[in-house]
């Protein structure tokens, strides 16, 4: 808008300026001028005079004819009311007698009183008008010489140039502005500044066409003045460097702007390669201690406190300075540093205090000292660091800074320390506090008293030691034991837990077999079943979590494994849930428990369809990761390594930040009562870990939330472990009778019966033995003539694994089958990992039992 209004002022001085230097326009231009006002100028009273004869001569006629009564009556009422409008139009002033103001006088009088030169010229460079003070800038004789630009700058043969490059861009229509110094005979040089712009004459396009609005301004004095006022800041600079402090400017983005020599010389910084690379605060000294030095700012009006450190050199060396530090308007830094170093030569009292200052600024625990009121006096770098507002709380309450976001109950023992030290009592137990937001940070204090004249102005010492780490480790070390406490309550219970499982489980498949489904006894039998294979999963996931399960580790290639489970994630899912499984290539191989992982892949699942009620989409999705992108979660503890990962992501409500940190907890659960255990990620976590993979969860709230699943890259030895694996996962098979000769070994009485009678429904030999040394005794008498050993695995008097030792010293070939609860320890310290076995976990069903024996025979 004001752009706008410059403009139209710009072209109506335009148009007064044309209007003055050439007269002889056109009269249907003059017709269009007005008065300032709007008014009926000087002219128009002539034909109101003229009518107003007119009108008395017809009066008199009309009163000398006899007839011209009415008529005379008429007119005269008609002048009359003309009259009376005459006078409210003159009243109001829309009518005015004098001489009349035009506006190009204005505007011509306003122009003449410029500081700044005007002229007026077309396109062509034909001059138009040019104002008073452009006269006086060319030494011509009035303001009517229009030419006085080019008389201005024609003189100089230096300003040639210039002055072509503004009337090449004037004649284009283009805008410029030039800086140019003129010298003029008997007089200094002048600098001038010349700016042109197009213009118009709104109703006058056609007839003055497009014009040039040309500007000139003396700019001497101000250069003059611009000089002297750099020369006086160089010259300033230049004490600046010779001073005995270290000056530095640092903008609020942390650049340095300036550096003064004395500091440069400190520092062995060189200033040439300063100018050309730049430099940052903390280039010079740790970010820490910049930061330092920043909050010493906010502090220097209240205290004028500064800041002791030791500045490293490239050379190996520090020099110990002390900065001072405030901000300026823009939020930069302006700072002030001074060396610090011994004042006597024989190592006196200066010597040793500076020493000490050094001591005390780069321990690398935080000390303060406190005055005898409890405020705190001085206060080391260390600490500025631990304490939010250290350095800028001098003077204030050393309870009130050191307890910020500390409880009621610390701030109570914190004072009270205090008190004691500066009662000159030592404080021998420490006291940990929080600091820092929401308490993140933990920090330890260690308080004495200080043993000085009574009018000392230091009474006692605070150290503060930075405890973060080491709570967090009791945190983990605290989450371990629990962890372990847990497992090793699974483990006692497992072992006999599963087999009193086996027992109820087996024995309701017996009764199954003799009860059909329209007896009434078929669905208690059948909820007792149910009910028992539950209790087997709380087993089985307390064993994940702590990691103690025996894990049947297989070559699997995942892609080919997810599109085996992709029907029954869809039925876990529901309708409600889009599944997305994108295909990767080329996918590498892992080693784990085929099993195990799919429990990982369909709780995850389960997890991630409870976060959408509403619906919404499951994306599992699968990559290789190289060994140079594991290093993006070494920082998460992670080792660089070859990785397969497994992604699983949902669109659901997502996890809040405080429910992310406990997901992984055993029995830890958002759902309501009844509707989980808590032990689902747990397990998840115990599978992936005890797999020798890694975990990672990122969740949004109202976004969704995404587990990511790294596993180990495994080599195949030979095709023809992967061929035999893809064998064996071709399912049990349908027809569960068999024959030959079992050997069952079972400590337990009541699975020992159980197991017996299965294998003899499906039409097997079976030989029973309680211990392993009734086993081999068995075998004596039977002259090894077995076909399949079924043994348990812990067992007094001999376990399961030295029993295999001793049943393949005579028959190296022999098939065993290990069945437990909990086998971990026995395998772990009395077999080899060279030894062939295969493996049933507790509880097993009949059809597993069955299976398992002719699947082993079969091969």
């Amino acid at each position: 808008m004001q752009a706008t209004d410059a403009a139209s002022a710009e072209n109506q001085i335009a148009f007064a300026f044309m209007s003055e230097s050439e007269p002889r326009q056109s009269k249907a231009g003059l017709a269009r001028a007005q008065t300032l006002d709007g008014g009926v100028s000087e002219p128009g009273i002539v034909p109101i005079l003229a009518a107003a004869l007119a009108a008395g001569a017809m009066v008199l006629a009309l009163v000398a004819s006899p007839a011209g009564e009415p008529l005379l009556l008429t007119l005269l009422a008609v002048l009359a009311m003309a009259g009376l409008f005459a006078i409210f139009g003159y009243a109001a002033g829309h009518i005015r007698i004098g001489e009349r103001v035009r506006d190009n006088d204005m505007i011509r009088a306003f122009a003449d009183g410029l500081d700044d030169g005007l002229l007026v010229t077309r396109r062509d460079g034909r001059p138009l008008y040019a104002n008073r003070a452009l006269a006086e800038l060319a030494g011509a004789h009035g303001a009517d010489e229009v030419n006085a630009l080019e008389v201005l700058l024609g003189v100089d043969p230096r300003a040639a140039a210039a002055y072509f490059r503004l009337e090449r861009a004037a004649s284009r229509g283009e805008s410029r502005r030039e800086e140019i110094e003129i010298a003029t005979p008997g007089q200094p040089p002048r600098l001038l500044h010349v700016a042109h712009r197009p213009c118009t004459v709104p109703g006058y396009e056609r007839e003055l066409g497009p014009l040039v609005l040309w500007t000139v301004s003396d700019v001497t004095a101000e250069r003059a003045r611009q000089i002297s006022a750099a020369q006086t800041l160089e010259a300033t600079l230049e004490r600046l460097d010779s001073v005995p402090a270290g000056l530095m400017e640092v903008d609020a983005r942390g650049t340095v702007r300036r550096l003064n020599a004395t500091l440069l010389r400190w520092l062995g910084i060189d200033p040439v390669g300063l100018s050309q690379r730049g430099l940052k605060l903390t280039d010079i000294m740790p970010p820490d201690d910049a930061e330092l030095i920043a909050s010493a700012a906010a502090a220097f009006y209240t205290h004028g406190a500064g800041v002791d450190l030791d500045v490293a050199l490239e050379k190996g060396v520090s020099v110990p300075l002390r900065f001072f530090a405030r901000r300026d308007a823009e939020g930069g830094l302006m700072i002030a540093a001074f060396r610090r170093e011994g004042g006597s030569e024989n190592g006196g009292p200066d010597t040793a205090e500076i020493r000490f200052a050094r001591f005390f600024q780069s321990a690398p625990f935080g000390i303060a000292t406190l005055g005898p009121d409890g405020r705190l006096m001085s206060t080391n770098a260390a600490f500025a660091r631990m304490i939010p507002d250290g350095q800028t709380a001098i003077g204030e309450m050393a309870a009130d800074v050191l307890c910020r976001t500390a409880d009621a109950d610390t701030s109570t023992s914190v004072s009270a320390a205090i008190k004691q030290v500066l009662a000159g009592t030592p404080s021998l137990t420490p006291l940990d506090i929080t600091v820092g937001p929401e308490g993140k940070f933990s920090c330890r204090l260690y308080l004495a008293p200080l043993t000085q004249a009574r009018d000392a102005r230091e009474a006692a010492i605070v150290y503060v030691i930075d405890a973060t780490e080491q709570k967090a480790l009791e945190a983990r070390f605290a989450q371990s034991s629990k962890m372990e406490a847990v497992g090793k309550l699974a483990g006692g219970i497992a072992h006999d837990f599963n087999n009193v499982l086996t027992a109820i489980i087996g024995f309701s498949d017996l009764l199954l077999q003799t009860h059909r489904p329209n007896d009434p006894a078929h669905k208690d039998i059948m909820n007792i079943r149910s009910s028992a294979t539950r209790a087997a999963g709380l087993v089985a996931n307390l064993l994940a979590f702590s990691r103690r399960q025996t894990l049947q580790a297989e070559a699997l290639q995942l892609q080919e494994a997810l599109a085996d489970w992709k029907p029954l994630i869809k039925i876990k899912l529901g309708e409600k849930v889009d599944l997305q499984m994108p295909t990767a290539r080329d996918l590498w191989y892992v080693k784990t428990d085929r099993t195990q992982l799919e429990h990982v892949i369909l709780n995850l699942a389960n997890n991630a369809r409870d976060a959408m009620p509403d619906g919404g989409t499951l994306t599992i999705a699968t990559s290789n990761v190289t060994e140079r992108e594991s290093r993006k979660l070494a920082h998460e503890g992670m080792p660089l390594g070859e990785y397969v990962m497994v992604e699983i992501s949902d669109t659901g409500s997502g996890i809040p930040p405080e429910v992310m940190a406990k997901i992984f907890e055993p029995f830890f659960t958002t759902k309501g009562v009844g509707k989980g255990t808590g032990l689902g990620l747990a397990t998840v976590y115990g599978i992936v870990k005890q797999s020798g993979g890694y975990i990672y969860p990122a969740s949004t709230v109202g976004v969704g939330t995404t587990f990511r699943v790294y596993l180990p890259r495994y080599l195949p030895d030979n095709e023809e472990e992967l061929a035999a694996q893809k064998t064996q996962r071709r399912g049990p098979p349908q027809d569960l009778t068999g024959s030959g000769r079992v050997l069952l070994v079972e400590d337990e009485d009541v699975v020992r019966s159980f197991a017996v009678r299965a294998l003899k429904r499906q039409g097997y030999e079976v030989l029973e033995a309680s211990t392993g040394v009734e086993a081999l005794e068995v075998m004596e008498e039977v002259g090894g003539n077995v076909d399949i050993v079924v043994s348990d695995v812990v067992m007094p008097e001999m376990d399961g694994p030295t029993l295999l030792k001793e049943l393949r010293k005579k028959n190296p070939s022999l098939k065993i089958i290990f069945v437990s609860g909990y086998p971990h320890e026995a395998f772990e310290t009395s077999l080899d990992k060279n030894e062939q076995f295969a493996f049933l976990p507790k509880p097993f069903s009949l059809p597993q039992l069955a299976a398992k024996v002719k699947e082993q025979l079969g091969k």
